[in-house]
C-alpha cells in the first residue's frame, strides 16, 4: 500500500521533530525519533543518551572520581649555575698573550640557566599538605601547584627525606582543598587492582590500570643504593612525570606514592612507596622538619636454600656488623640468622628493617637469632642513622 501525503496528519515542521508518535511511512519503515529508525522484524535500540544513562560506571571511574580531584601537578624551577674557565688564576686568564698561546677563549663569569621540571602529588590534608617524591622538589627555587579544577597556587616545601624519597609541600594561601582518602597498604595482596594517577610526560590527569604484582620489593634488588624502601610493584603504567602521584586501590584510596619505573630490560614494571610508610614519614616532616631513621648497623641477606631449587627458608642472615654500632654492642655476629624481632617472626630481611623502623630511636628491641643451632635473645637499642654514619 502506498500512502499519499494527503493521508498523513498535517504537522508543522517544528512540531514534526518534537513528535514521538509512530508514523507509518513508505516501504514499511517506522519512524521513532529523528535519530532512530526501526526495520521490520528487528528489535528497536534505545536512543544513545538513554543507553549511556543505563550503563553502569566502572569501578575505575568511581575510584578516580573519589581521589582524582586531589591529584596535583607540581611545576618546579631551579637555577643551575655553570662556571666559566676554572683552575687558573683570573689574572693570568685576562692576559691576551696567555689566552692566545694556549688557545683559550675570553674568560667569562659564571652563567646561570633556569631548569624546569614537572611531577605529580596528592593532597592528603585539608590544610593544603601535598605528598610527593623528594626528587621532584629537590633544590627547587620556585614551586607552583596546579589543581585539576584549573587553579594554580604557589607551594612551599615543608620537608624532604632523600632516604625514602618522600617530601611534603604546603599550598600557600587560603582555600578549600580537595583531599584523597588514605588506605592501608598492609592489607594489599598480590593481584589486587592498582590504579596509577598522575601527569606522565606532562599529560595531566592520566589514569592507568593494572594489578599489584608484588609486595615488599626492596630497592636493593633494583640496584639502587642509599635508599631505605620496600616498594609495591605494579604493572600499571608509571612513566616520567608520574613521580609523586598516588597509586589507588579499587575503592579509590591511596595505597602508595608512585616513585619510579624500570626502563630497559624488564620495562613495564612500576614501583610505589607503601602509604603506611609514607604517612609516617610525612607526619615527621610536618612536625619535625625531618624524618627519623633508626639503625642498628648490620647488613642482611636472605637465608640460602638448603639445595638449589628449594624454597628459601624464613629469616635474615647477618652478613656484616658495623664496629661499635648498636648491633655489635648487642652481641650480633656475622652469620647469625635473625628469626624474630620484637616477638614477631621474620620471613625476609625487609621484616627486620620494618620492625626496627617501627621501634624507633632509643627504644630497646629484642632480636632472636639462631647461632650454631642455638637460639639466643639479644637486646639492641637503635640509634639515628646520621649518628651511625659519623662513627
Amino acid at each position: 500500500m502506498v500512502v499519499t501525503s494527503r493521508q498523513l496528519p498535517q504537522i508543522s515542521g517544528s512540531t514534526w521533530w518534537r513528535c514521538r508518535t509512530v508514523l507509518p511511512l513508505v516501504m514499511g519503515l517506522t519512524l521513532l525519533a529523528p535519530d532512530v529508525i526501526a526495520l521490520p522484524g528487528r528489535n528497536v535500540l534505545a536512543a544513545p543518551s538513554e543507553s549511556v544513562e543505563r550503563m553502569p560506571r566502572s569501578f575505575v571511574a568511581e575510584a578516580v572520581a573519589r581521589s582524582g580531584p586531589a591529584v596535583v601537578t607540581l611545576e618546579t624551577s631551579r637555577t643551575v649555575r655553570t662556571a666559566g674557565v676554572s683552575g687558573l688564576p683570573q689574572g693570568m686568564l685576562k692576559d691576551p698573550f696567555f689566552r692566545r698561546f694556549f688557545g683559550l677563549q675570553v674568560p667569562q663569569a659564571s652563567r646561570s640557566r633556569v631548569e624546569r621540571g614537572q611531577g605529580s602529588g596528592v593532597i592528603f590534608d585539608r590544610q593544603g599538605l601535598v605528598l610527593t617524591n623528594a626528587h621532584v622538589v629537590e633544590n627547587t627555587d620556585q614551586l607552583m601547584v596546579g589543581l585539576p579544577d584549573g587553579r594554580r597556587v604557589p607551594g612551599q616545601v615543608v620537608g624532604q627525606d632523600s632516604v625514602t624519597d618522600l617530601a611534603v609541600v604546603r599550598i600557600k594561601g587560603q582555600g578549600v582543598w580537595p583531599t584523597a582518602p588514605l588506605g592501608d597498604s598492609d592489607r594489599l595482596r598480590v593481584g589486587d587492582w592498582a590504579i596509577a594517577v598522575g601527569n606522565p610526560f606532562g599529560l595531566e590527569n592520566t589514569v592507568t590500570l593494572g594489578i599489584v604484582s608484588n609486595l615488599n620489593r626492596n630497592v636493593s634488588q633494583l640496584g639502587i643504593q642509599g635508599k631505605r624502601l620496600d616498594l609495591i610493584q605494579t604493572d600499571a603504567a608509571i612513566n616520567p612525570g608520574n613521580s609523586g602521584g598516588p597509586l589507588l586501590n579499587a575503592s579509590g584510596e591511596v595505597v602508595g606514592i608512585n616513585t619510579l619505573v624500570r626502563s630497559g630490560p624488564g620495562a613495564g614494571l612500576g614501583f610505589a612507596i607503601p602509604i603506611n610508610r609514607a604517612r609516617t614519614i610525612a607526619m615527621q616532616l610536618v612536625n619535625q622538619g625531618r624524618a627519623s631513621h633508626p639503625m642498628v648497623g648490620i647488613g642482611l641477606s636472605t637465608v640460602p636454600a638448603p639445595t638449589p631449587g628449594e624454597a628459601v627458608p624464613p629469616g635474615a642472615v647477618v652478613r656484616s656488623v658495623m664496629p661499635r654500632g648498636p648491633g655489635a654492642l648487642a652481641g650480633l655476629q656475622v652469620d647469625d640468622v635473625i628469626v624474630a624481632v620484637g616477638g614477631e617472626p621474620v620471613r625476609t630481611p625487609a621484616d627486620v628493617v620494618t620492625a626496627i623502623d617501627r621501634s624507633g630511636v632509643g627504644q630497646p628491641l629484642v632480636i632472636n637469632v639462631r647461632r650454631q643451632g642455638q637460639s639466643l635473645p639479644l637486646t639492641v637499642i637503635p640509634i639515628e642513622m646520621r649518628a651511625l654514619q659519623v662513627r
